[in-house]
């Protein structure tokens, strides 16, 4: 009996995305469907690169086509990612950005910088294009963490105007409110002067085409914070916390500033950071210096999903001391990184099937 493509598809639209909760043909997800004989081919594209359920995908396929198409089928498929946006084609501004992610704190020393520079790499790892861009007028810390301290972004002319093109590190582009000025000085910034800063950097770079841009932002909430959300559309923003009661209290200030009506930036979730302790020497053990399960009680007081936590290890440190991000080391700490993008990307992918694009913030606060 000769296996046909709507044999194929209908047994297909069996198949749940298991975020979403759409059949994967209703999603359009499958493409591309060959056969020969009893050999059936055809592609999956996952919403993210970072899909944490990629393999469970691949075998609720297999095993449907055989139950449903025949049980001796060789089924062959191919998993490409190709990361959804509701900004593409609706903005003038990074019109070839993906999603916008604001990355935030309520206090400083919480490592939101770490966890930027390690996400965006984990990110990056998994297969995305992402970028950075540092607005933290009080300590941009990107340039030291991505060794480029003593690069200087370079300006080309088009059409008359200056265009900033940002320094690519690692395969991540970067730029920062550090490169404006040598690293042993100090810049005693206005609103004004920093919001200016910000526009150029969204405006007059050119970021070409991204799966994810980064923003990392200034402790607590400013004019950093409202310039960014008047000029785009965000697609979410991540709050990072410890579990300490002090970071906790100005991590839910940070976190209600993003949801209040006016603003109305859907939160992707809580990432708790220096969640314990464990020494290189003692790998299984864990010792909770400021406290247990703060930012998880937080996710839950807010009905926002907990993203993971972050241990406090020396690998930490160093890595972020000598330019070089934790992920690029083979390590549990690493992998940490790598399971919190994972969850990134698919809170990306669920907001963007479910929740109307996110508007420019268009009144003063």
């Amino acid at each position: 009996m000769t296996i046909t493509k709507d044999q194929i598809l209908a047994a297909l639209a069996t198949v749940p995305e298991p975020d979403l909760k759409k059949d994967l043909v209703t999603l359009n997800m499958i493409k591309d469907i060959k056969i020969d004989g009893l050999n059936i081919y055809f592609t999956v594209i996952l919403t993210t690169p970072a899909c944490p359920l990629k393999e469970l995908i691949k075998k609720n396929c297999i095993e449907a086509i055989h139950r449903d198409v025949n049980s001796e089928a060789n089924v062959v498929i191919e998993m490409i990612a190709d990361v959804t946006s509701i900004r593409l084609g609706n903005t003038a501004l990074l019109p070839g950005v993906k999603n916008i992610i604001a990355i935030a704190s309520g206090k400083g020393g919480v490592g939101k910088s770490t966890v930027t520079c390690n996400l965006a790499m984990a990110l990056s790892k998994s297969g995305a294009s992402v970028g950075i861009i540092d607005a933290d007028i009080s300590g941009p810390s990107i340039p030291l963490m991505f060794d480029v301290v003593d690069e200087r972004p370079k300006v080309d002319v088009v059409d008359g105007k200056n265009i900033i093109i940002p320094i690519m590190q690692y395969g991540i582009k970067l730029l920062s409110i550090g490169f404006l000025a040598p690293s042993d000085s100090a810049i005693v910034w206005r609103g004004p002067m920093a919001s200016s800063a910000l526009k150029q950097f969204i405006g007059d770079a050119d970021w070409g085409t991204l799966d994810y841009l980064l923003f990392d932002l200034p402790p607590g909430t400013s004019d950093i914070h409202l310039t960014l959300v008047q000029n785009l559309p965000v697609t979410g923003a991540i709050i990072v916390t410890t579990p300490q009661k002090v970071a906790l209290a100005d991590a839910n200030k940070g976190l209600a500033m993003f949801a209040q009506p006016q603003i109305n930036v859907p939160i992707l979730g809580v990432i708790e950071n220096m969640s314990y302790f464990t020494p290189a020497e003692l790998p299984d053990n864990k010792y909770y210096i400021f406290g247990k399960n703060g930012g998880k009680e937080l996710a839950e007081k807010h009905q926002v999903p907990f993203l993971g936590e972050i241990p406090l290890v020396q690998s930490i440190r160093e890595s972020g001391d000598s330019g070089r991000p934790e992920v690029m080391n083979e390590s549990a700490t690493s992998e940490s990184f790598q399971h919190i993008a994972s969850q990134v990307a698919q809170q990306v992918a669920l907001r963007n099937a479910n929740i109307a694009p996110t508007e420019r913030v268009q009144i003063k606060i």
